[in-house]
């Protein structure tokens, strides 16, 4: 699967040699690049190159779906294609080998399920997360519903949204972490500084409790003008207005008052 970032760069620093273009699967504009080099490098005029530069420029402008709609429909497609093999494969393994467990198999009906996963095939991404969120509704435990979730906010670089339907797909009993590890559409929330905290903390997410605070007791309460400046002062860190250093100055700012 093609990264939008990665073709960009391309295209900054090889654009003269269609490097962004034989990356993209296009390689005859990639030719054209190399041959349009050759016959302007006599003029000591960059055409290829500035064309480079407007191709990284119009790849950096897309929306990440509509880069992948536009450089990895064929990727879906393939994708597509192998999973309806697979489906097949199973169907013939149950109905010809075991076609008495093939007819004991209960299987639920989750309509909203089945038509996001469609469209998620179709690359309909934001209409399959509509699809997946009112199937989640109807079974909240479903854990390849939350799986199917995080892949698809990876897939528009919602890193948030991503982290938090992955870890409550392995709350709900998810396994696999080599899939989490190795599948395509998680490869944006792999690539952020959070994943090997995350992963760490085996793909939960772990509330970091608060210190508390060892504050001198006087003979005398404090009064209630000093226990609001300290509330006031604990919200702002909280919330990550101040960091720990800037808290522990003010705080001894405001208790030698």
């Amino acid at each position: 699967m093609k990264n939008r970032f990665v073709a960009a760069i391309l295209a900054f620093l090889l654009g003269m040699l269609g490097a962004h273009k034989f990356y993209l699967r296009d390689p005859g504009a990639g030719i054209f690049y190399i041959m349009l080099t050759v016959m302007t490098g006599a003029l000591r005029f960059p055409i290829a190159s500035i064309l480079g530069f407007v191709d990284g420029l119009r790849y950096l402008m897309m929306s990440p779906e509509e880069f992948h709609k536009k450089f990895n429909s064929r990727y879906f497609k393939s994708r597509q294609r192998k999973y309806q093999k697979k489906k097949k494969r199973q169907h013939e393994y149950y109905e010809v080998k075991k076609p008495q467990v093939y007819r004991k198999r209960k299987i639920r009906n989750n309509p909203f399920k089945n038509s996001g996963i469609k469209k998620y095939k179709e690359y309909e991404i934001e209409e399959a997360l509509q699809d997946f969120e009112k199937g989640i509704k109807l079974e909240p435990q479903d854990i390849s519903l939350h799986f199917n979730m995080a892949c698809a906010y990876s897939l528009l670089e919602n890193k948030g949204l991503g982290f938090k339907y992955l870890a409550k797909a392995v709350e709900l009993g998810l396994k696999d972490f080599d899939q989490i590890q190795s599948h395509d559409d998680l490869a944006f929330l792999r690539i952020q500084e959070d994943y090997d905290s995350f992963k760490k903390s085996g793909f939960r997410f772990v509330e970091k409790k608060d210190t508390k605070e060892k504050v001198s007791i006087s003979e005398e309460p404090m009064s209630d003008v000093l226990l609001s400046q300290l509330n006031r002062l604990m919200e702002l860190r909280k919330k990550g207005v101040l960091t720990e250093n800037e808290y522990l100055v003010e705080r001894k700012k405001i208790l030698v008052q």
